[in-house]
């Protein structure tokens, strides 16, 4: 399975960074990704839902943890390049 784009739409928030959009092979696509940013540095939440008892459970997610580190490395990737992209088209 490859991803076959990425899309980022950038928030300027305190922990929430960006929303993400990713489609594979270009056949599947998953929204609601989004770039968080914790003490420990960046990381990728999946799409969830809320719970009546106020919890959010996760609608998609990766099944192995090699997955969710390629689809991780992945988006990061597209953020930081969409970051760049954004910086330069403010000078």
């Amino acid at each position: 399975m490859n991803i076959t784009e990425i899309t980022v739409t950038l928030r300027n928030e305190d922990k929430l960074k960006a929303f993400v959009n990713v489609t594979f092979d270009d056949q599947f696509v998953v929204r609601g990704l989004k770039v968080i940013k914790s003490a420990n540095g960046f990381f990728i939440s999946m799409p969830s839902r809320k719970m009546p008892d106020g919890t959010f459970r996760d609608i998609a997610h990766p099944i192995t943890k090699e997955f969710r580190e390629f689809i991780e490395k992945a988006i990061l990737k597209k953020y930081n390049e969409t970051l760049e992209q954004e910086k330069s088209n403010q000078d």
